[in-house]
C-alpha cells in the first residue's frame, strides 16, 4: 500500500510509525520564551533566502533599544557584524562583514553574500557592534547554497505554503518544516501576512489570537507593525531559522484581490492606491529574505532559480501590473487585452520555459491556473448558446481572479509551452486556500481527448478560511459534496480537498516530480498533529499526473 493511501499521524516531537523516519528530525531549537524575547536585540529571529549556487541572502532586525518597534521610527544607527560558518560552532569563519540599520529601514539587516560553495549547508549569525544593544548575538541561522549551474542533481525537495492569517490559527505547518532537514527550502507562494484589522477574516474558529494594529493597515508604519508582529510566531522563527525561503506576493501583502489601478477593499478614505501599494512594497522588501531585480527602469519581484539541470523556478508577480478582475458572468474575461501578468512579465515567463536546458520548468504561481468552469463548454459546439446568452465560450468561470479571468494570457503562455515541445512544466500554486491536484487541458470540456499542456499542484492555506471555514461547518459535511461537484464537471481536476490546512513538499528527481500534501489537525493548537493525505506524481516527459 502506498504512503498517500496509509497516512501517518505525526506531533510536533515527531511522528508515529516507522515508514519514512528519517525525513523528519528535531531541527533548530524553538524560539527564546517570552522573557528572554523582550530582552533581545534580535527578537524578530534570523532568516535567509534566494539561494544561489554561490550565495544567499541574510536577513535579521534590530531592536536597538524598547521603544524602538516595528513601524515606530524611534531608535539610532546600529553597526551589525555577519558571520557565515560550516558548522554551527563557528569554529572557521568563512565569510564575514559589517552593515548599518537604521529607524530609515526600520532597523532591519539585508546582507547579500556571495563567495559560498554550491549545494552546502552554512550556519549564520549577527552580532551589533555599536549603538545601545552593541553585544547582543542573534540566534544562529541555518541555510542551503543552490547545486552548480549545469550540474547533475539526484534530487531536489522543498517545502510548499501559501496564505498564513494570524488571527485563523496558529502556524503549526511551518513548525512541522522546521522540524524537517531533508529540504533545500521553503516556497512561500504568497499571503505571507495579511492586511485587515481584528476580525476582518474571521471564519468558524473566530479569532484565535488579534492583530496588531487593530485597523486595516495602510500606513508603511503599519505594515512594518504587521510583518513585525507576524515574524515573533515562533514557528514561523523556527522555519526561518532552518531553511532558505524562496518568496513571492499575492493580494494580501497590500490589501484583498489587488491589482494594478487599485483593491477590493481599498477606500477613497486611505488615500492613494499607488502610495498604498508602494508603502506594502517597501516594508516587504525590508523584512523579507528577498532579492528584488532591478533591470533598466525597472525593479520586480519576478525571477528564476535555478537547481542545476534538474530544474529551473520561474516566481512569477500576479497583482503588480493585472487589469481589475472580470465579473463571473461577463465575457470580459475573453478580451484579449486584458492581462494578469503584463506584458513585460509574459515574455520573460514565456522566454524562461521555452529557452531552459533544465529537465523539469517548476512555475511559482499565486493564483490557480487550471480552469474551473461551470460547466465546461466547448465553444465548437455551444457557440451560438453562448453568444446568444452572453456568457464565456468556455464556461462560466467559478473565479475572475484566477487565471479564468484572463483567458487570454492563459493562452499565450500554455500555447508557448505547448508549441516549444515542452512536457515537464509544473505550477505550483496557493491562495485558494484548498489543495488541487489539477492536468492542465487544452480543452476543459475535450480532456483528456484534447491532451494536456502541463500540471498543477495547489497547496492548501496554513491558517486562511477554506470552505468549512467560510460556510462555519464541520469539516467535510458540505467540502465533501463540493469535491464531488468539482471533480465531475472538470474532469481534469483529478483531486480537490475544500476543507484542510496544511502544506506541501514538492520533491523533484529527473524521473518524476511529487507534491505530498500534510495537513494539521487543528488551527486552535499549536501543539497539534499531523497527516499525510495524499500524493500526486507528473512523470518525465508525461504532462498527466497519477496518484502516488
Amino acid at each position: 500500500m502506498s504512503e498517500a493511501k496509509s497516512p501517518l499521524t505525526f506531533t510536533r516531537r515527531g511522528f508515529i510509525g516507522a515508514a519514512g523516519a528519517g525525513a523528519l528530525a528535531v531541527g533548530l531549537p524553538l524560539a527564546v520564551g517570552p522573557a528572554d524575547a523582550a530582552r533581545s536585540a534580535f527578537r524578530h529571529g534570523v532568516a535567509s533566502g534566494d539561494p544561489l549556487p554561490g550565495g544567499v541572502i541574510l536577513w535579521t532586525r534590530v531592536t536597538p533599544t524598547a521603544t524602538a518597534t516595528p513601524g515606530s521610527g524611534r531608535g539610532g544607527a546600529s553597526d551589525v557584524t555577519w558571520e557565515v560558518a560550516g558548522s554551527r560552532s563557528f569554529g572557521a569563519v568563512i565569510a564575514s562583514g559589517t552593515t548599518t540599520t537604521d529607524a530609515s529601514r526600520d532597523h532591519t539587516v539585508k546582507v547579500d553574500v556571495s563567495g559560498l560553495r554550491p549545494a552546502t549547508v552554512y550556519w549564520y549569525r549577527f552580532r551589533v557592534t555599536s549603538g545601545p544593544a552593541a553585544g547582543s548575538v542573534s540566534p544562529v541561522g541555518r541555510t542551503k547554497t543552490a547545486p552548480a549551474a549545469g550540474s547533475d542533481v539526484a534530487r531536489a525537495r522543498f517545502g510548499v505554503v501559501s496564505c498564513s492569517n494570524w488571527e485563523a490559527g496558529y502556524f503549526s505547518s511551518y513548525g512541522f518544516l522546521a522540524d524537517r532537514t531533508d529540504l533545500d527550502a521553503v516556497i512561500h507562494l504568497g499571503d505571507y501576512i495579511y492586511e485587515y484589522g481584528p476580525s476582518g477574516y474571521a471564519g468558524k474558529n473566530g479569532v484565535v489570537r488579534r492583530h496588531e494594529p487593530s485597523h486595516d493597515i495602510v500606513s508603511l508604519a503599519d505594515y512594518r507593525i504587521r510583518h513585525g508582529q507576524y515574524k515573533t510566531d515562533p514557528d514561523l522563527q523556527a522555519v526561518h531559522r532552518q531553511h532558505p525561503f524562496i518568496v513571492t506576493w499575492d493580494d494580501h501583502e497590500a490589501a484583498n484581490d489587488q491589482w494594478s489601478g487599485g483593491a477590493e477593499n481599498h477606500k477613497p478614505s486611505q488615500g492613494s492606491w499607488a502610495q498604498r501599494k508602494a508603502r506594502a512594497d517597501r516594508a516587504y522588501f525590508e523584512w523579507m529574505p528577498v532579492r528584488p531585480q532591478v533591470s533598466g527602469d525597472n525593479r520586480h519581484i519576478y525571477r528564476r532559480l535555478a537547481y542545476g539541470k534538474l530544474l529551473e523556478l520561474s516566481m512569477l508577480d500576479l497583482r503588480t501590473y493585472r487589469d481589475v478582475s472580470a465579473g463571473q458572468f461577463s465575457r470580459e474575461s475573453e478580451d484579449p487585452g486584458r492581462t494578469i501578468t503584463g506584458r513585460r512579465q509574459m515574455e520573460w515567463v514565456k522566454n524562461s520555459i521555452t529557452t531552459s536546458d533544465a529537465t523539469w520548468q517548476i512555475v511559482g504561481n499565486s493564483v490557480m491556473i487550471s480552469p474551473l468552469l461551470i460547466p465546461p463548454l466547448d465553444p465548437a459546439r455551444t457557440k451560438i448558446i453562448t453568444d446568444l446568452v452572453g456568457i464565456p465560450e468556455n464556461g462560466i468561470p467559478f473565479n475572475g481572479d484566477q487565471w479564468d479571468g484572463y483567458v487570454a494570457d492563459r493562452r499565450r503562455l500554455l500555447d508557448a509551452i505547448d508549441d516549444a515541445g515542452r512536457k515537464n512544466v509544473v505550477f505550483i500554486t496557493g491562495d485558494i486556500h484548498m489543495s488541487w491536484a489539477n492536468d492542465i487541458p487544452r480543452k476543459p470540456a475535450n480532456y483528456p481527448g484534447a491532451g494536456t499542456v502541463a500540471t498543477e499542484f495547489v497547496v492548501t492555506s496554513v491558517t486562511s478560511n477554506n470552505l468549512d471555514d467560510m460556510v462555519k461547518a464541520p469539516e467535510h459535511t458540505v467540502g465533501g459534496a463540493a469535491s464531488a461537484a468539482i471533480m465531475a464537471t472538470n474532469h481534469h481536476t483529478r483531486w480537490v480537498d475544500t476543507d484542510e490546512h496544511g502544506y506541501g513538499v514538492l520533491t523533484v528527481t529527473p524521473a518524476a516530480a511529487r507534491m505530498d500534501w500534510y495537513f494539521v489537525d487543528r488551527l486552535t493548537d499549536r501543539r497539534t498533529g499531523q497527516r499525510l493525505a495524499q500524493s500526486w506524481t507528473v512523470k518525465n516527459q508525461s504532462r498527466r499526473m497519477t496518484r502516488s
